[in-house]
């Protein structure tokens, strides 16, 4: 009986042990992330704001694209969000060198009008740091893959100000069908720190109202569905549009210097010729609009161009926030359309686009209620599960793995489409 006692007390040790060192290292690396993450986010809106005030910035995006592309001389390790899941998945490589080069082209990239989120520039930030400190810190090969996760969960939830979203996805994106629950003490710990000291540093998260909210009745739970399937077939569109316009760029023109020139140049005339400076940058307020029931109707389609143009000649930044835009705007559509809630529907088609193209129901979930509050639950729980399941296995990533079937309880081990 004694040395039961003295083995589960040296257990019990062991594992307050092991929390202490996960709330320290989580601790230091949400505080760093989150001071930086809020600063980047900051130089974000203030050169978006810049530029809007000084329209003639836009025609200088091609002499932004050559100095993203000499950047990138710089990086032979072709670093991306793709290289920061293999990191997780197989232990690869993160080279520190990644963060400045990805904060300094997104800022590049938003500052001269490139249509570009910015969570690709988090994840890359956070996995390239979040790996840099486990090395550092001379964790075993399992544990710098936790802390890769760390960073992640840091830097999106400094750029966004949702720590539940930030916490799950970095558990959740990896491997689709399972969660790294290893992680999620030193996720939580890491999202939390980091809303907290981004905050501090005068960061602010994205909120949204919901007006005009139907009952659920079978009528509304009918729209419900029928939207969230519509929005399945518009993630694997935009997944597609991406995809293929990178590689077709790659293909048709392989200098890499004319290639982000053309696209640069593509994106002023396409600006010029629609007359509008909405589908630039990340297009937070045109997000704003959609859920407030204002939308133009091609508006979705028109941000997937623009968003594949930029990415695939090769500016930097995120897929997220234009997935965000598309699904907005896309619900909006609907919602004028068929008479339910455009604003309600907005709401409900970011958090199924974000589930179709990302395959993270957790996550999509509880971004609808970080950023829309909980009263519409019912109707983000059935866009999200619907979407996830008729969105097939399409993805952004292309490093993401399927490990189980979206309709039945077997194992595939397979990646997403292109």
């Amino acid at each position: 009986m004694k040395e039961k006692i003295i083995e589960y007390g040296k257990k019990c040790a062991e594992r307050a042990f092991i929390l202490l060192r996960w709330l320290t290292a989580a601790g230091l690396t949400g505080l760093i992330l989150g001071v930086i993450g809020g600063w980047f986010s900051m130089a974000i809106t203030a050169a978006t704001a810049y530029r809007g005030s000084h329209p003639w910035m836009l025609y200088l995006l091609p002499a932004a694209g050559l100095v993203i592309a000499a950047l990138y001389r710089l990086d032979p390790y072709h670093t991306g969000t793709n290289l920061v899941l293999k990191g997780i998945q197989s232990g690869a490589y993160v080279p520190l060198r990644m963060a400045p080069l990805i904060v300094l082209s997104t800022i590049l990239t938003h500052a001269f009008g490139g249509s570009a989120g910015r969570e690709g520039a988090a994840l890359q930030l956070g996995g390239s740091l979040g790996g840099t400190f486990g090395k550092w810190m001379k964790m075993d090969e399992y544990d710098r893959k936790i802390m890769i996760m760390c960073g992640m969960s840091a830097a999106f939830s400094a750029l966004f100000g949702t720590p539940l979203t930030a916490t799950v996805f970095a558990m959740e994106v990896i491997s689709v069908g399972i969660m790294q629950y290893a992680a999620l003490v030193p996720c939580a710990v890491a999202a939390l720190t980091a809303k907290a000291a981004a905050s501090f540093v005068g960061a602010g998260g994205e909120r949204f109202t919901v007006t005009d909210i139907p009952a659920l009745n079978a009528q509304s739970v009918i729209l419900t569905l029928l939207l969230a399937v519509l929005c399945a077939a518009v993630s694997i569109l935009f997944c597609t549009v991406l995809h293929h316009t990178e590689h077709w760029y790659q293909k048709r023109i392989p200098n890499e210097w004319l290639r982000i020139v053309s696209g640069a140049v593509l994106v002023i005339l396409m600006t010029k010729l629609l007359g509008t400076t909405d589908y630039l940058g990340a297009g937070m307020d045109v997000v704003e609009r959609a859920v407030a029931g204002e939308t133009a109707a091609a508006a979705f389609l028109i941000k997937m161009v623009f968003t594949a143009v930029t990415l695939g000649c090769g500016f930097k930044g995120g897929e997220i926030v234009p997935t965000l835009f598309v699904g907005a705007t896309f619900g909006c559509l609907f919602g004028q359309v068929t008479g339910f809630s455009p604003s309600l529907a907005a709401a409900c088609g970011m958090a199924a686009v974000f589930c179709g193209v990302t395959n993270c129901p957790v996550s999509s979930l509880f971004l609808s209620f970080e950023l829309f509050g909980f009263q519409c639950a019912p109707f983000f729980l059935l866009s999200v599960a619907v979407s996830y399941q008729e969105s097939g296995y399409f993805g952004l990533y292309h490093s993401q793995k399927i490990l189980y079937s979206k309709t039945k309880l077997q194992y595939i081990n397979r990646q997403t489409k292109e």
